[in-house]
């Protein structure tokens, strides 16, 4: 309970101070636990000076409750039965900040709840050039132009002859598209190099996903967590910068935030095909899977594990660390898996081939000089000194990034 004093607070006169600077002082001690309407870990602030008789007994609340508490005060006992959480003491607050944050808690109260919730504005996803789309309209194209050609060297075959029966030169008969041994080998040259074209491209293409968008249990925006509240991706993904895998995070980090965010209050959202998503009401599915009750704010059935698809995969035979590319490689998210704090619903960046993970292996630099991790490289390191070579010149592949048991055994 942060600021839960503020909320059990009464003066009957409003205290004055700075709203501008209370706010400040409100966002980084208080909303976490407390909500100017609605009740949180603590009460609702919403005419919280008209709840202590006491002026100087409420500024104490909020520098320590317990000492409040142990007083014996009885309002101050009431409430903290009934939320049963010890409130951080701020005994750093002056006088001048514990009304300045109460300023701004008398100018909310006139806010109507979700008047100015956020900034609307459609996030619906715009639609991808199709490649196998352009593929599939070029090779249409190429098929209409090689029968006009064939139809036109027919034509101009029947043109020859009627010139030389004009003329009275004999010509032997033409012989027919179907029977003409010259078009129905080049025919058969075509349909094998076309066939094999698409064999190869297919066989090329398995396993691969580029741009999966598969859909979620739960509508899950990294445009709204990473993106707009600038939420760390390993805050969530703890694993990427600790062990191979990144991790799907547990619930429980969810409600790290999700016991006090029990409403959506940001830009609209919308799924790829441009159906508004209800914010709240995917919040109630993570509460719903994980037995969370938001009015008695506490668990009151057994969780179920949230079924999430999972959206990047490699071969089994291929072997990736995201410890060694986050730590030290230097490796940011956005090289592999895109602009993931623009995506609303997360897809394949990346087709994650060999032939791409070479390719950054051959042409992205190392902070080499400057990391631990590459202090083995001795004679590297060598020849940097001795002005043989610059560290700017060092790809992944000079460290031997591109052998194939780096990644295959």
């Amino acid at each position: 309970m942060l600021c839960a004093g503020l909320v059990l607070s009464s003066l009957t006169t409003k205290a004055q101070g700075d709203p501008a600077a209370g706010q400040a002082l409100f966002k980084a001690n208080c909303a976490s636990c407390h909500n100017v309407h609605k009740k949180l870990t603590g009460p609702a602030l919403a005419g919280v000076e008209g709840r202590w008789a006491d002026k100087k007994l409420l500024h104490a609340w909020i520098r320590n409750s317990q000492k409040v508490i142990a007083s014996g005060d009885k309002y101050a006992k009431q409430l903290y039965a009934e939320y049963n959480v010890v409130m951080t003491p701020f005994e750093s607050f002056t006088d001048e900040d514990i009304d300045n944050i109460l300023a701004y808690i008398a100018k909310e109260e006139k806010v109507v709840p979700g008047g100015a919730a956020g900034a609307p504005g459609a996030t619906a996803t715009t639609g991808k050039t199709d490649n196998s789309t352009n593929n599939l309209i070029f090779g249409i194209i190429t098929l209409i132009l090689a029968v006009v050609a064939i139809v036109l060297m027919q034509i101009n075959s029947n043109l020859n002859k009627l010139a030389a029966d004009k003329e009275g030169q004999p010509t032997p008969e033409p012989v027919p598209f179907y029977r003409n041994k010259a078009y129905i080998a080049i025919c058969i040259v075509l349909l094998f190099m076309v066939g094999g074209y698409f064999t190869i491209q297919g066989a090329i293409g398995l396993g691969r996903q580029k741009d999966y968008m598969p859909e979620q249990p739960i509508f899950y925006s990294h445009k709204v967590h990473a993106g707009i509240n600038q939420i760390n991706c390993l805050y969530c993904h703890s694993g990427a910068e600790k062990s191979k895998h990144a991790m799907i995070p547990p619930e429980n980090v969810c409600m790290n935030c999700h016991k006090s965010i029990n409403e959506y209050t940001g830009p609209d959202l919308y799924t790829a095909e441009g159906k508004k998503v209800n914010g709240t009401a995917e919040i109630q599915k993570l509460y719903d899977a994980i037995g969370w009750d938001k009015d008695a704010s506490k668990y009151t059935k057994p969780g179920k594990p949230i079924e999430w698809v999972k959206i990047h995969n490699l071969p089994d035979h291929v072997y990736f660390n995201h410890s060694q590319h986050v730590v030290a490689g230097k490796v940011q998210c956005q090289t592999c898996h895109g602009p993931i704090q623009d995506m609303d619903e997360v897809h394949q960046f990346a087709d994650l081939s060999m032939g791409w993970c070479i390719n950054c292996h051959r042409t992205t630099n190392v902070q080499f000089t400057e990391n631990k991790y590459f202090t083995i490289f001795e004679k590297l390191h060598e020849d940097i000194a001795n002005g043989k070579m610059k560290a700017s010149d060092i790809t992944v592949e000079t460290l031997g990034g591109t052998e194939c048991q780096k990644c295959h055994y």
